[in-house]
C-alpha cells in the first residue's frame, strides 16, 4: 500500500486545527476523513475503516479515552493522540487505553508527519510479522523461542521471551509498564514494577551491545519501554 492510499481519520473539534491537519496530510497525499465529535468518530471509524486515527482527547460529547477503548475492542488500527493535555498521568492513561503514540499541542508539523509514517510502517510490519527479531547481530525467533548472537546460542528464559513478545507486538511504540506486567505476569501482579525492571536489565545484558547504553530496549522515562529492531529476517 502506498502513502497515497492511506486514509487518516482526524478526530478534532477545533475547525482551525482540523483544517491545518487536513492540509498537512493531504500535502503528503493521504486521504482525510474528519470527525468533530466522539459519536461521529465512532461512526466514521466503523464505516471507513481508516488506516490511522489522529485523536484529540477533549471532545464536546465525550472523552477521547472512551473512543480509544471502543475502537480497540474491534480494531488494531494505529491511534495517535494529539492533545493539549501534557501531564504524564494523562499520557499514561491514553497509552494504557490502547493509543500507539502521544503528541502534545502545539506540535511540529515535521515531527507529527514522521510519527504518522512510523505508525503506518509499524502496522504493515505487524500484519506481516515473521516472528523473527533482528537486534543488531542478535537474531531472536519468537515462534521457536531460539536466540543466536555472534558467539552462538543465547539462553533466554520463558519470562524474557514473553516480555520480548509483548514489546514486539507494538514494535517501535511505547508499551507502558502496567501493560507489560498485565500481559506477561498477569493482572494480579500489576504493582510489581521491580520485577519488570530486573527482567529488562537481564535482557539488556543478553541482547544489547552495551547494556549501559541500550539501542534496542529503550526506556521511556515515566511511561514504559519501547522495542526498536532492525528489519525482520531469517533466523
Amino acid at each position: 500500500m502506498t502513502e497515497a492510499m492511506h486514509q487518516v481519520l482526524i478526530v478534532e473539534d477545533e475547525p482551525a486545527i482540523r483544517n491545518v491537519l487536513k492540509v498537512l496530510l493531504e500535502a503528503e497525499r493521504y486521504r482525510v476523513i474528519e470527525a468533530d465529535t466522539a459519536m461521529r468518530a465512532e461512526i466514521e471509524s466503523r464505516s471507513h475503516k481508516p488506516d490511522l486515527l489522529l485523536l484529540d482527547l477533549g471532545l464536546p460529547d465525550g472523552d477521547g479515552l472512551a473512543i480509544i477503548r471502543r475502537v480497540r475492542a474491534w480494531s488494531p488500527v494505529p491511534i495517535i493522540v494529539l492533545s493539549a493535555r501534557a501531564q504524564e498521568e494523562q499520557k499514561i492513561a491514553a497509552l494504557d487505553a490502547g493509543a500507539d503514540d502521544y503528541v502534545t499541542k502545539p506540535f511540529s508539523a515535521a515531527e507529527l508527519l514522521a510519527r504518522v509514517r512510523a505508525a503506518l510502517r509499524r502496522n504493515v510490519r505487524g500484519a506481516e510479522q515473521t516472528g523473527v527479531l533482528a537486534l543488531g547481530p542478535v537474531q531472536i525467533d519468537l515462534e521457536k523461542r531460539l536466540a543466536h548472537g555472534t558467539d552462538g546460542e543465547i539462553h533466554l528464559t520463558p519470562l524474557e521471551y514473553r516480555v520480548l513478545e509483548s514489546l514486539a507486538r507494538h514494535l517501535g511504540a511505547i508499551v507502558t509498564q502496567q501493560q507489560l506486567i498485565r500481559e506477561v505476569w498477569g493482572p494480579e501482579r500489576l504493582g510489581d514494577t521491580r520485577g519488570l525492571r530486573v527482567c529488562i536489565m537481564n535482557l539488556r545484558g543478553k541482547v544489547e551491545p552495551d547494556p549501559r547504553k541500550p539501542r534496542y530496549l529503550l526506556t521511556e522515562a515515566g511511561l514504559g519501554y519501547r522495542l526498536r529492531a532492525e528489519e525482520s529476517g531469517p533466523p
